[in-house]
C-alpha cells in the first residue's frame, strides 16, 4: 500500500493535457507497443493510455509512465483493475464467434449420450486445471458433444505431445491416457495436424488460459468448472 500511495502522490505534480504529440512520443519510446486509446482520467492530472490491451497512466509532459494499480482510497476500489476488466470484456465481445463458425474439424470430437448439447474446450495436455476438469466434470457429463481443441500454450513440451495425440489412431483415447493416466502418446508427431492453426486461432480469439470453454449459447468461460457449473452452462439457451 505504501508503494501505491507513493505512486499516486507522484501523480499530483503531473500535467493536464494529452495530445497527438504525446501518443507519438509514446510510440517512439516503445516501438513495439500498440497504443490503442488515450483518455483523460480527471484524477491527479493523469491520462489513461491503453497499450497492448493493458492500462497505464502518463502525464502530458511525458515525464512519468505509471505501471500499476490506481486505488480510490475512500472506497478501496481498484480503478485500474476495473478498467482492465472492462477492456477485456469489450475485446472478447469484439472477437465473439457463433459456435458453428469454430473450426470444429480441428478438434477431437467426443459424444456423450445423445450428444444434443455442444461445447468446445481449449486444452493444454500439461494443464493441471484441464486435468482437474477432465476428472471431475467431464466424467459425469451427459447428452453432450465435446470438441477438444489441442492448445499447447503452457510449455514448449506440450507441442509435440499435442501433435502425437492428434496423430494417434484414437486421439480421444490418447488424450485420456495422457491427461488422466500420464501415459505418453507413441504416435509420430509428423502427420498432418491442426496444432499450429489452433494456436493462431486461439491467439486471435484471445484464448489466454486453459481450460477455456465455448458454449452454443455464445458464452465463454475460463477455468476448471465443476460438473454442476458445466451442466448449468450447457443448459443455457441462446
Amino acid at each position: 500500500m505504501k508503494k501505491i500511495i507513493g505512486l499516486i502522490l507522484v501523480g499530483c505534480f503531473l500535467g493536464a493535457h494529452a495530445n497527438d504529440e504525446l501518443i507519438k512520443r509514446l510510440e517512439e519510446r516503445f516501438p513495439s507497443a500498440q497504443v490503442e486509446s488515450m483518455i483523460e482520467t480527471n484524477l491527479l492530472g493523469l491520462y489513461e493510455v491503453v497499450i497492448n490491451g493493458s492500462v497505464y497512466y502518463v502525464d502530458d509532459g511525458f515525464t512519468h509512465l505509471f505501471d500499476g494499480s490506481l486505488i480510490e482510497l475512500s472506497s478501496m476500489r481498484n480503478l485500474t483493475s476495473e478498467r482492465n476488466a472492462q477492456i477485456e470484456e469489450a475485446a472478447l465481445k469484439a472477437v465473439a464467434i457463433p459456435f458453428d463458425q469454430l473450426p470444429l474439424d480441428h478438434a477431437i470430437k467426443r459424444v456423450f449420450g445423445n450428444g444434443k448439447r455442444r461445447f468446445a474446450y481449449f486444452a493444454d495436455p500439461n494443464c493441471g486445471y484441464c486435468r482437474k476438469f477432465d476428472k471431475e466434470a467431464l466424467g459425469s457429463v451427459t447428452d453432450a458433444t465435446l470438441y477438444i481443441f489441442l492448445y499447447p500454450v503452457i510449455t514448449e513440451k506440450s507441442i509435440p505431445i499435442s501433435k502425437s495425440i492428434w496423430c494417434s489412431e484414437d486421439p480421444g483415447q490418447a488424450w485420456d491416457d495422457y491427461v488422466l493416466s500420464g501415459v505418453m502418446p507413441t504416435a509420430p508427431s509428423t502427420c498432418s495436424n491442426p496444432i499450429d492453426d489452433n494456436l493462431a486461432f486461439g491467439k486471435k480469439m484471445m484464448v489466454r488460459a486453459t481450460p477455456t470453454l465455448f458454449f452454443e449459447s455464445g458464452s465463454r468461460v475460463s477455468g476448471a468448472l465443476t460438473v454442476e457449473q458445466l451442466e448449468e452452462q450447457l443448459n443455457v439457451t441462446r
